[in-house]
């Protein structure tokens, strides 16, 4: 049965939203405007100024990185203005530089006047950075603390001889009204203006188009600057690349139809009829990605294929910020001009003598891919969580994807006795022992190039999608591994052989890898009997507190004293390979550990201890495993006391560990032949 009544709009409408919208549509006098700037300086910044006081609105995080350094981490770049489906992971390095150019930059210290090259392979994040960049400005513009404000004219038709039609439009270039001022009212105003974070500095001017109105208007007042102004309301300004406003992007076309006018502007024939001149700046339309991005930013999308032509452009508009539309003088601009561009198009500017100046007013962040293993797992997670998918995805399958891509990106370690598995561990913030902190810095000095080779994510994310569409109803690890491995022999962006055997051998690597994390993972749930652990903790504890006091423990069958069972203690601690010759330490490690917490009035609980528990996890597993008869599985009978038991474990595996019934089958049957080769393997011994 369906409601009958009537939707009425009035009843949809919001009155916060409402009251968000007159706010964000402000339109004023210009003596309003002076007044709102005296209350709040801040209203005057520049773009690098403010695009600098964004990213340090949303916070950041100091986290320490080694021994003696410490990163700071952006909220902003979490994507917190926008979905969070643009959050970027595992590059707080490259992001700490950016930021710290442009806080440079809104110093005035020099970084204002270059262009920003984001610089590093495909699919390393440089688009999402620029495009994060430019919604947050869309953003930050709409909130208080962002505010912004640009003029329009209102000049009725009759006004001016030279205008007979009147003219009703804003800025074409969005400008800051206060360069409706001369210069020395507008330095007279400032002076007594409160200073701000940054230094009041306006060294721009009016646009053509604007400049030739109030010349216009002033001459036909005489000079009265009030009358003048009469004709102008200050309005509210917010950023939108969808309506061109505050925000530019251009990208190369085809070199032979490269045409300048892209960037700043060209003639309205339309508007020549009018005013009789193709010189007129009224006859121009300023919509020239330049004039587009004045007051935000603009970003030039693979900037280095650009024709040298649009190089030279960039190099005034940087470095003087100003650009020179076609029949009129320089024109002031006030923009981030943020640049990307890949590994190839780079070497071609190195190795091109002709643009050493743009070479000199460039600074190059290098955007590096993730070689963070816990990082590279969270792109994956966005796009392929088991909430927005149709079809399961068992565990450990987005794992292996991303650890082969961040093999794939590091040097083999000149170290000894570290394989290229445990140095991606290390990097993960993974303990291995023998190594520390200072190591881990040693082993990043000693590769500063890693991370800007190796697979792109956007492969990776190729073949999961391949492996989702598969008959199969769920996705498990080796459905992605064996995608991966196909791909390689039609990858476009793999040029030799070589580098194609050594992707495929890193394969093999991670599949020995996902073994040994699933055959730990089947015997954590055939070991998961909480009390069972328990009580083998508590009689391990029983006899390593009897042991390192020297005394005795009381038999709880027979009341009486017999030495601590070293048979006992030997067989846990030999499963996290403690040697004879270190087992007294580990003990007292244990028990100095327990005195530590009953100081501090807490219980002990051994889990806390991730060692002993895992050493307790597996003594269980190996006293359980031949009662259970995993291995039996793969054969084709299986006696109902241990399918029985069976079904408990995979009860588990679905329950605890994320997988379903048919990802949890499966995974067992694959540990279950792992097992029966050991035991083949035993028997032949």
């Amino acid at each position: 049965m369906t409601n009958s009544k009537k939707i009425a709009l009035k009843d949809l409408v919001v009155q916060d939203e409402v009251q968000a919208f007159r706010e964000l549509n402000w339109v004023g006098t210009f003596e309003d405007y002076l007044n709102k700037v005296r209350a709040n300086p801040l209203i005057l910044r520049n773009a690098f100024q403010r695009m600098f006081d964004m990213l340090v609105y949303f916070g950041k995080t100091d986290v320490k990185r080694g021994k003696n350094k410490t990163v700071a981490v952006y909220k902003f770049f979490e994507d917190v203005a926008g979905s969070g489906e643009d959050a970027v992971f595992g590059i707080e390095e490259s992001l700490e530089v950016l930021v710290r150019i442009f806080e440079s930059a809104a110093q005035s210290h020099g970084p204002e006047h270059r262009i920003l090259l984001l610089h590093g392979p495909v699919g390393s994040s440089k688009s999402t950075i620029a495009r994060l960049l430019k919604r947050g400005l869309e953003h930050y513009s709409r909130i208080p603390e962002g505010e912004m404000y640009t003029f329009s004219w209102d000049i009725p038709a009759g006004i001016l001889n030279t205008v007979p039609l009147g003219f009703f439009e804003g800025s074409p270039m969005n400008e800051e009204p206060l360069y409706l001022l001369p210069t020395a009212v507008r330095d007279r105003f400032l002076a007594q203006v409160p200073v701000g974070s940054y230094p009041l500095l306006l060294p721009g001017n009016l646009s053509p188009s604007s400049r030739f109105l109030f010349n216009e208007l002033q001459a036909h007042y005489n000079g009265d600057l009030e009358k003048v102004i009469s004709h102008v309301a200050v309005k509210r300004l917010t950023l939108s690349e969808s309506d061109r406003r505050g925000i530019g992007t251009f990208q190369p076309k085809d070199e032979k139809n490269q045409d300048s006018t892209e960037l700043s502007g060209e003639m309205n024939f339309r508007k020549v009829a009018i005013y009789g001149s193709d010189a007129h700046p009224l006859a121009f339309n300023f919509d020239g990605e330049f004039q587009v991005g004045n007051r935000g930013m603009v970003e030039f999308i693979e900037a280095l294929k650009l024709d040298t032509a649009f190089l030279y452009d960039l190099l005034g508009a940087s470095q003087e910020h100003s650009i020179k539309p076609k029949k009129f003088s320089q024109t002031y601009i006030d923009e981030v001009i943020i640049a990307h561009t890949n590994e190839p198009e780079y070497k071609k500017l190195q190795n091109n003598q002709f643009m050493e100046a743009l070479r000199d007013r460039t600074i190059k962040i290098d955007v590096p891919y993730i070689t963070k293993l816990s990082d590279e797992i969270k792109i994956y997670e966005k796009y392929y969580n088991n909430r927005s998918l149709a079809k399961h995805v068992a565990p450990h399958t987005l794992e292996v994807a991303a650890m082969w891509a961040v093999l794939s990106r590091l040097e083999e370690p000149k170290k000894a006795r570290l394989t290229l598995i445990q140095k991606m561990k290390l990097y993960d913030g993974k303990n291995i022992p023998g190594w520390n902190e200072n190591s881990i810095e040693e082993l990043r000095d000693d590769a500063v190039n890693e991370g800007m080779f190796g697979i792109s994510p956007r492969y990776i994310q190729d073949k999961i999608a391949n492996a989702l569409v598969s008959p199969r109803t769920y996705v498990n690890p080796f459905m992605v591994l064996n995608e991966l491995d196909d791909g390689l022999k039609s990858h476009s962006l793999i040029s030799s052989e070589e580098t194609r055997k050594q992707y495929a051998d890193l394969i093999n690597l991670v599949k020995a890898e996902y073994e040994d994390i699933v055959k730990s993972e089947v015997q954590r749930a055939i070991a998961a009997d909480e009390e069972a652990v328990e009580r083998l903790a508590k009689n391990y504890l029983d006899n390593v507190d009897a042991y390192t006091a020297n005394e005795k423990i009381q038999d709880p069958f027979t009341n009486q004293e017999i030495p601590p069972n070293e048979e006992l203690m030997r067989s846990i601690e030999e499963k996290i390979e403690i040697p004879d010759s270190r087992k007294d330490d580990f003990r007292r490690e244990i028990m100095n550990y327990m005195g530590r917490t009953a100081n501090r009035g807490e219980v002990f609980d051994f889990r806390s201890n991730a060692r002993l528990y895992k050493a307790l996890q597996l003594k269980l597993f190996e006293d359980q495993k031949d009662s259970i008869k995993l291995s039996s599985l793969v054969s084709k009978t299986v006696d109902p006391e241990t399918q029985a038991k069976i079904d408990v474990v995979k009860a588990r595996l679905v329950k605890d560990f994320g997988y379903n019934d048919e990802s949890a089958t499966d995974v067992l049957q694959f540990v279950s032949g792992i097992l029966a080769r050991g035991d083949i393997q035993e028997e032949k011994k």
